[in-house]
């Protein structure tokens, strides 16, 4: 089988090397528009080369060349801005390419969905949003809900952070400041007793508690960490919601950011010159805020429910650190490489249905957990 992963940014680059390092795939390739990316990518990579790893020059943006390039894979995986994935999948479609994204925006995921019917006719598989959250999350869900005869409350608390915060936001650039905003500004979702619950963004402030050297951290609601999750488990999860999880003081810091205007998308003017505020606010956090000093993923998943007949907590607990051996950063493992392993599933048969699927829906959890330990991303579980 082939494989071909669209955008050689860190998230492409990470699915790349694990691509390399654990499947059988027999050609491995990365597709970029820029050059200087593609350039980071092979110096990352280098030490691959031997793993029928390649590079294409492509714009995502052009269809007909993304078409011509896609129909000579088996699978595809979407490593660019999500708002580029529905276009991808419909591609994939027509050419009759496995397709997977690492998702975080609901309308484009539910535009996805749609396509399930011609998925199963070109007998294919789609599956949006493998990534961190939606993605590992989502499977976590996915096991809890199987473990217990019933769930009450489920809390996705996930944040990707600087191991040395340093003000005023005490965070650092670990993807696209477009995902970024996009997860501040849009609604949050919230399943609530069988209803589904629109919140604003940046809302109800908590204080939650991680192993030192991190103690005492704050989370907040925020956009596209549920996905799906609030559908596929109405009847099965009384209240559910994602907040993200940051070092105690950015969420007021960057409300007012917001507050301010400085995430408006109408052009205002500034002298003689018209400047969207939202991009003066993305280019000024890509030069000020760090970008590639280590970094750490925190993830906790709190669940309360019945198992049978008895009250019962179950608690995921995971923390992944800065690779430093190879230089890969912790957003970038426990992002890029639950897609790969997913990608893997499909290679080898452990996924065989045909449609569009979300994580929780169609990856089995413990060979994928399995899988996660392999490359050393622990999830403790804790029971009580």
């Amino acid at each position: 089988m082939k494989i071909l992963v669209l955008g050689a940014g860190m998230m492409g680059r990470a699915i790349a090397y694990d691509l390399c390092k654990y499947s059988n795939f027999k050609d491995i390739t990365i597709a970029d528009k820029d050059k200087q990316t593609i350039q980071s990518a092979e110096k990352l990579l280098e030490e691959l080369e031997d793993k029928n790893l390649k590079y294409i020059n492509i714009d995502v943006d052009d269809t007909n060349l993304v078409k011509k390039h896609s129909q000579n894979y088996t699978i595809a995986i979407s490593a660019v801005p999500y708002t580029l994935n529905y276009k991808l999948a419909r591609i994939a479609v027509g050419t009759s390419t496995h397709f997977l994204d690492l998702g975080g925006n609901n309308e484009i995921v539910e535009k996805e969905r749609s396509l399930s019917k011609k998925a199963i006719e070109n007998d294919i598989t789609i599956i949006p949003d493998c990534g961190l959250a939606p993605g590992l999350t989502s499977i976590i869900t996915h096991d809890i809900v199987e473990q217990m005869d019933s769930v009450d409350i489920l809390k996705l608390r996930v944040g990707g952070l600087p191991v040395n915060p340093k003000p005023p936001l005490n965070y650092q650039i670990v993807f696209s400041p477009n995902g970024l905003l996009n997860e501040y500004i849009e609604d949050a979702i919230v399943l609530d007793h069988g209803k589904i619950v629109k919140k604003k963004s940046m809302t109800e402030l908590e204080t939650i508690m991680f192993p030192q050297p991190f103690g005492k951290m704050e989370a907040f609601l925020t956009s596209g960490g549920c996905s799906t999750l609030p559908y596929t488990y109405k009847d099965k999860i009384g209240y559910l919601d994602y907040k993200t999880v940051r070092y105690p003081g950015h969420c007021e810091k960057f409300k007012t950011l917001l507050n301010l205007g400085f995430a408006g998308e109408k052009k205002i003017k500034i002298g003689k010159q018209r400047i969207v505020p939202k991009d003066l606010l993305k280019t000024l956090l890509m030069k000020n805020l760090p970008r590639d000093e280590e970094d750490v993923v925190l993830l906790k998943v709190i669940s309360e429910g019945i198992k049978e007949g008895i009250k019962q907590s179950v608690e995921y607990t995971m923390i992944d650190c800065y690779d430093k051996e190879n230089n890969i950063s912790a957003m970038m493992r426990t992002t890029g490489y639950p897609v790969s392993i997913i990608a893997q599933m499909i290679e080898k048969g452990i996924i065989k249905k045909k449609g569009v699927f979300c994580p929780e829906e169609i990856v089995p959890c413990t060979p994928f957990f399995k899988e996660l330990k392999k490359r050393n991303i622990i999830i403790k579980k804790k029971s009580a």
